[in-house]
């Protein structure tokens, strides 16, 4: 059973920076894939970014593409989200996510079965 915290969301005006961070325990870290999900209010759960277990393969969702960056570190178990250029679309709770397996590219819900609860991040114009 992995658990997952996440931190480091608040509220930031139009084309600042926000870092999330999401530490993990209960489970060896390196054998899953982490991904960082994101709903806003009325919407569904969506996709943003993942990482493989090696850090070597990193996956974004279009829309963040240039301006989001995962990382991960198998050390200290844990995975970040660096968030540049920030747009008011970009508010959102985000969450932190595990699916077991090497293989990244997981960009559905469905495939990850470990979830944090979710930080708030909110972008003002």
């Amino acid at each position: 059973q992995v658990q997952l915290v996440e931190s480091g969301g608040g509220l930031v005006q139009a084309g600042g920076s926000l870092r999330l961070s999401c530490a993990a325990s209960g489970g060896t870290f390196s054998r899953y894939v982490m991904g960082w999900f994101r709903q806003a209010p009325g919407k569904e759960r969506e996709f943003v970014a993942a990482i493989s277990w090696s850090g070597g393969n990193r996956y974004y969702t279009d829309s963040v593409k240039g301006r989001f960056t995962i990382s991960r570190n198998n050390a200290r178990n844990t995975v970040d989200l660096q968030m540049n250029s920030l747009k008011p679309e970009d508010t959102a709770v985000y969450y932190c996510a595990a699916s077991p397996g090497f293989t990244a590219g997981r960009k559905t819900p469905d495939e990850y079965d470990y979830w944090g609860q979710g930080t708030q991040v909110t972008v003002s114009s």
